[in-house]
């Protein structure tokens, strides 16, 4: 009887866990089984997401075939949500699978923009983040506005970066459909985009301006209502689709794992692994890299890929494990609706459609290394 294959499980089909199983793929290792579980058949590429709200790109253009990859990686793929990790017994409980067993876990299951504890959340709005359920939301609302259904009123909670581009994208589209849109940033601070440098605040700052973009800052949301939102001191914000984009929030199972957490994020150290077991390890934006803490950005989650692909088969093998050390700062290009970006580099003001194009090639780049899948 040939002996059982060790099981390498990968949690989530993020952008890091992708690029491990493209990796695999390429290079498999003997004796070793890789699973992949994701919630549906394909993952977004989020850098993409404002351009798809702007109508810049179709769904399928960002969307990753897991099936295709999990094909090409010679994995198992497994379609459900996971709900839980039992670390006694080493298995992962998979809603509608039951439990997958496991010798290695890792888990790249992202981040959400849900705002649960704000009365009407839930029930009258949408978060971000998970991509996929938002972008459904989001043509949804766009057909019913174009058909009249609805007047083309939007709300953005959280005046970030995200906040800005969502807000920017969502009025292009409404606008090019010869709509009249009213949109409307909202945010708890008295100034926004507090996470860039001066130059793009500035190109950013114009855009809102220049297309009509309502500030509301300082402001204290009281609840959300079916037809907007309304502010603690009374003022209501007149919304047809209002949009949770105010930071990045844990996915709630994980507070179960026994895993040390921070914030509420899988606490790992230089080598992707988890502070409370050696065999789980995490990466993307459900990490906190205890060693060298960053913010939530796609661009740790790819550079991270290498890394955690390496420890994965060292972790093994018995090989030494590397460290990732992730750079301090990394260059932003920043969507600003139409085919028009700015990027977010010293402190210069640079713009303009050379910019998105820019970012577009760097988009498109990435997803070609999953639409061409290279032979192993």
């Amino acid at each position: 009887m040939p002996p059982r294959p060790r099981e390498i499980v990968l949690i989530g089909g993020g952008h890091t866990h992708a690029l491990v199983a493209r990796a695999w793929g390429l290079d498999p290792l003997a004796g070793v089984r890789l699973t992949l579980i994701n919630p549906g058949p394909t993952a977004p590429y989020s850098g993409m997401l404002p351009g798809l709200i702007a109508g810049h790109y179709d769904r399928q253009e960002l969307e990753i075939d897991l099936e295709a990859l999990a094909a090409h990686a010679g994995a198992r793929l497994v379609i459900g949500r996971a709900e839980g990790i039992d670390r006694a017994a080493r298995l992962i409980h998979v809603e509608g699978q039951g439990a997958i067993r496991y010798d290695l876990a890792s888990l790249d299951i992202g981040i959400t923009t849900d705002l649960p504890d704000l009365p009407g959340f839930t029930d009258h709005a949408v978060p971000a983040k998970p991509l996929g359920a938002f972008a459904e939301a989001w043509e949804g609302f766009v057909a019913r506005a174009r058909a009249g259904a609805v007047a083309p009123g939007i709300a953005v909670i959280g005046a970030g970066v995200a906040g800005v581009e969502l807000a920017l994208a969502a009025r292009f589209r409404l606008a090019e459909a010869g709509l009249a849109p009213q949109v409307t940033l909202i945010d708890a601070a008295p100034e926004v985009l507090r996470d860039v440098r001066r130059g793009a605040r500035a190109a950013l700052m114009a855009a809102l301006a220049g297309q009509g973009v309502q500030l509301v800052t300082g402001a204290r949301i009281a609840r959300i209502e079916p037809d907007g939102v309304m502010l603690a001191g009374g003022a209501a914000i007149a919304a047809n689709f209002v949009i949770g984009a105010a930071g990045p929030r844990p996915q709630g199972w994980l507070a179960g794992t026994g895993l040390d957490l921070t914030g509420g994020f899988v606490t790992v150290d230089r080598h992707l692994r988890s502070l409370t077991d050696p065999a789980i390890f995490a990466a993307g934006d459900c990490a906190h890299l205890s060693h060298a803490p960053r913010p939530k950005a796609g661009v740790y989650a790819v550079r991270a890929a290498p890394v955690l692909a390496a420890n994965l088969r060292a972790a093994v093998t018995g090989a030494r494990l590397r460290a990732f050390r992730p750079q301090r700062d990394y260059l932003k290009l920043i969507s600003m609706g139409g085919k028009h970006a700015a990027a977010d580099r010293l402190n210069l003001r640079i713009e303009g459609g050379w910019v998105w194009r820019w970012k577009d090639r760097i988009d498109r780049g990435f997803m070609r290394g999953f639409h061409d899948l290279p032979r192993s």
